[in-house]
């Protein structure tokens, strides 16, 4: 698959390692390292982080679901900015874009002025979602994926691919190599949402899921030595 665009998905959960919550500053900066080595082979990159690390409102039974969806959208901002830094300390140049005005702290997301970053070698990180309640970062990530026209999406979470049931409950779950994206929602496994799924598939935008903790996972997903599932537009 080629891999000249690439649009990165990294769970908020993710970079809070062990401590599940907040930053854990080895893992971010272990996740830049791996950054400027896929910049160095040539690919370029969008970036999309979750905001689980510190909003989960959704959880909430007495929250009005659009404060929520608010919260966890400045969650994904703050985690932009905390990444974005870890970058520009290795010299790569950044941009935080928002679809919604952020003060002086970002910039106001334009799909042609991304495209120019990222051939310019510079790492663009598309945060605060869509703008909208109701959508997860899931369909943030395959919007922006398709509007900058990124040949793949890499989706590094907390867990090493995907599975026919929760390993954390089943030892005994198997895990795909590959899978269809319409066989994930017909077995409603849970690894993307239904309206990023149906974004995906209808305009043929594949997906690799891994797990960041593995060493090296990012340059493998890459590279050609992924070791998660490939998510086919079928």
């Amino acid at each position: 698959m080629e891999m000249k665009r690439i649009l990165l998905k990294l769970s908020g959960e993710a970079l809070a390692g062990d401590k599940k919550t907040g930053f854990d500053e080895a893992t971010v900066d272990g996740v830049a390292a791996q950054i400027k080595q896929v910049l160095d082979l040539g690919t370029e990159i969008g970036i999309v982080i979750g905001g689980g690390n510190f909003w989960r409102g959704r959880t909430s039974e007495h929250m009005d679901r659009v404060k929520a969806d608010q919260i966890g959208m400045l969650a994904t901002v703050m985690n932009c900015i905390y990444a974005a830094d870890a970058l520009r300390r290795r010299g790569i140049k950044t941009h935080i874009m928002t679809p919604f005005a952020v003060g002086t702290m970002t910039e106001p997301f334009n799909r042609d002025l991304a495209i120019e970053y990222l051939k310019a070698g510079e790492v663009c990180f598309f945060a605060g979602g869509t703008g909208h309640p109701y959508f997860s970062t899931d369909t943030a990530t395959v919007l922006r994926a398709i509007e900058i026209e990124a040949d793949v999406i890499l989706s590094a979470k907390a867990i090493d691919g995907v599975y026919d049931s929760d390993p954390k409950t089943n030892p005994n779950a198997k895990k795909y190599d590959k899978i269809a994206l319409s066989e994930i929602v017909d077995k409603k496994l849970g690894v993307v949402d239904l309206a990023s799924a149906v974004l995906a598939l209808e305009n043929k935008m594949p997906m690799m899921l891994f797990g960041l903790a593995e060493e090296g996972s990012i340059v493998k997903a890459a590279s050609g030595g992924f070791t998660g599932t490939l998510v086919t537009c079928e």
